[in-house]
């Protein structure tokens, strides 16, 4: 599971928690670009027992590695470009049959960005709105 843009860490701590008594080891990848997010995210992961996590810059996931699962309230307010790289480098890293969870302001622009992810992910990609409240969207994108 990979948690793009983990900040302190809520989304990968969920993951690992839920994970925690299925049968298979899975391995939560903790992914940001600040150091300080990365500390806090390890320090909270250590303070539940949750050894599965792994706050990582992103030189420091294998270049192969594909995930089941994407989760991430991505950081919109790094501007559309930077924003578009972000999830254009990370999105089609899903693994075969792999989901990505996307939850994005509506006021931020939720709407144009699953136009774009439509756009830009192509063929073998499903992209729809699966929840909408108080402001919010859940964009989930399916592998094929």
């Amino acid at each position: 599971i990979l948690d793009l843009g983990c900040g302190w860490g809520p989304i990968a701590l969920d993951a690992a928690l839920s994970a925690k008594d299925a049968e298979v080891d899975v391995r939560v990848w903790a992914l940001d670009v600040n150091s300080r997010s990365l500390e806090t995210t390890a320090k909270n992961a250590q303070r539940h027992g949750l050894k599965t996590i792994r706050p990582v810059t992103a030189d420091e996931i294998p270049a192969e590695l594909q995930f089941s699962a994407i989760r991430s309230n991505p950081p919109i307010r790094v501007g559309k470009e930077a924003l578009h790289e972000l999830l254009s480098t990370w999105l089609p890293r899903l693994a075969p049959g792999g989901r990505a969870d996307l939850v994005v302001s509506k006021n931020l622009g939720a709407d144009s960005l699953q136009k774009w992810l439509i756009a830009t992910l192509g063929t073998g990609f499903s992209v729809v709105r699966t929840g909408s409240s108080k402001g919010y969207r859940v964009l989930t994108i399916d592998r094929d």
